[in-house]
């Protein structure tokens, strides 16, 4: 007989009543079927697609993306991503720095006082912004108070321009301002030094220019914009006659 019995003897609680057979072994089964079952792990968080995934994806799909985008810290201060505007067959493209205030609230690029500088500048060409033309820029979402974006942050989202790019497929870019410019050339120069030359963006011509911005702040320098918008439209002139045979020509 076992101690435990002894005790319940020692105390006057005899006689004891033992569950036999299949009842008593369906009881000594009972605890271990009443434990508490297993938490189900959380959902994993999706993480954000690489840029390989993203050099897949069709238009819709873009900017669903970037629309959903956290892949870098601009997110958390965003109110609206600015994906691009413009003719999605565009033989022109500009591409500028990053949406400013009037961009962040309403998504789209260039706007505000910039934007109607850019449409002047596009008058200047004889073009019309989503004629032909597609806007836009090196970020996605608005640096707070419009500084230059971090290079992590032009890093994260600079996949989505690539593949803006290879969608739109543009005849000619012209990148407004220092940060387009380098980051689409991968090297780093002043616009001084860029002004007055075509670069190659892969296979496509480039050439660069002050960015609006820039020039409502520092307006002696809207003269050298026009110069840079002429030598831009006389060398699209020149490649649609087929008097360089170095580039193809817009359009």
């Amino acid at each position: 007989m076992s101690r435990r019995s002894d005790i319940l003897d020692e105390m006057g609680l005899s006689p004891r009543w033992t569950l036999r057979g299949r009842l008593a072994q369906q009881q000594a089964k009972a605890p271990a079927e009443a434990a508490v079952p297993p938490v189900p792990p959380a959902p994993a968080v999706p993480a954000e697609p690489g840029a390989t995934a993203i050099m897949q994806m069709d238009w819709a799909t873009l900017a669903q993306t970037v629309s959903g985008c956290t892949a870098c810290t601009l997110a958390a201060t965003r109110k609206c991503t600015v994906f691009g505007v413009g003719d999605r067959k565009a033989s022109w493209l500009f591409v500028g720095e990053g949406p400013g205030a009037e961009e962040d609230e309403r998504g789209e690029p260039f706007v505000g006082q910039a934007g109607r500088l850019l449409d002047n500048m596009l008058a200047a060409l004889q073009m019309r912004r989503g004629e032909d033309v597609y806007v836009a820029n090196i970020v996605k979402c608005r640096p707070p108070g419009n500084r230059v974006p971090a290079a992590a942050e032009v890093a994260a989202c600079e996949p989505y321009l690539h593949r803006q790019i290879q969608l739109l497929q543009p005849k000619v870019i012209v990148a407004l301002g220092k940060t387009a410019a380098v980051t689409l050339l991968g090297k780093e120069q002043s616009i001084a030094s860029m002004r007055g030359q075509v670069f190659r963006y892969r296979d496509t011509p480039l050439m660069v220019t002050y960015h609006p911005a820039y020039l409502l702040r520092t307006l002696p320098d809207k003269i050298k914009a026009w110069e840079d918008l002429c030598f831009i439209r006389e060398r699209v002139a020149e490649w649609r006659a087929g008097a360089t045979s170095d580039v193809q020509p817009p359009g």
